[in-house]
């Protein structure tokens, strides 16, 4: 017999693993579910580029591919180089015009190339172990989740995203926000689907209402 279901690629946010979608259900007689990871870039690699590469990763045609933050940009630029037939990104921009202004006081100073990467580790690894009550339970959340540490590959992600030179958005593109973002605040925002309450974090943090309503969305 025939499989007639459809194909969602799903792919994690700047750091992330796959894990972060380990809450989302699926009709399963519908859906095939295919989790994404990072690979390395290249050194000075364009994110068109680290994009050709990564595209041979999916298999399928016309399939329904959803990113999370930094993979809704690289998502955006796969769907430039194989059939898409949903484009779907979460807590994420649709061009360079959403980057909120400390973004770009960064961009413009360059603080992203001087800054050590090394840095990101060390801090994470003083407040786990320090155990602060107020951050504990998110440092665990970056403990599960949070596992793509590569000093080369955060370089390479931040240096894309601030120069991402995307200035229009791209059509028929759905964009779930929450209004709670602290990295790409809504006000900065435009044409979303908004959750009221919902943080960078949703895709984890607010599974239930995913499962609620992204086929819904996916199916509209």
């Amino acid at each position: 017999m025939r499989n007639n279901r459809q194909h969602i690629y799903l792919m994690p946010g700047l750091g992330a693993n796959s894990l972060i979608f380990e809450y989302l259900d699926f009709p399963k007689e519908k859906y095939s579910i295919h989790l994404l990871d990072w690979i390395m870039p290249i050194k000075n690699e364009s994110i068109e580029n680290y994009c050709s590469r990564f595209s041979k990763l999916i298999i399928h045609d016309d399939i329904i591919l959803i990113g999370v933050s930094f993979g809704g940009v690289l998502v955006q630029e796969m769907s430039k180089i194989i059939a898409v037939k949903n484009l779907i990104i979460i807590s994420s921009i649709k061009n360079n015009k959403e980057l909120p202004n400390n973004f770009k006081i960064i961009r413009s100073l360059n603080i992203h190339k001087i800054f050590p990467m090394s840095t990101f580790n060390n801090f994470f690894k003083f407040l786990k172990y320090s155990k602060i009550d107020k951050i504990y339970k998110r440092i665990n959340l970056a403990d599960r989740y949070l596992t793509v540490r590569n000093e080369n590959y955060l370089r390479w992600s931040i240096d894309c995203l601030l120069n991402w030179n995307q200035e229009n958005t791209l059509n028929g593109i759905t964009h779930i926000h929450g209004d709670s973002d602290h990295i790409f605040p809504i006000k900065h925002i435009n044409n979303s689907i908004v959750i009221k309450k919902g943080t960078h974090e949703m895709i984890i943090t607010r599974a239930k209402w995913f499962n609620e309503n992204l086929v819904k969305i996916i199916e509209a």
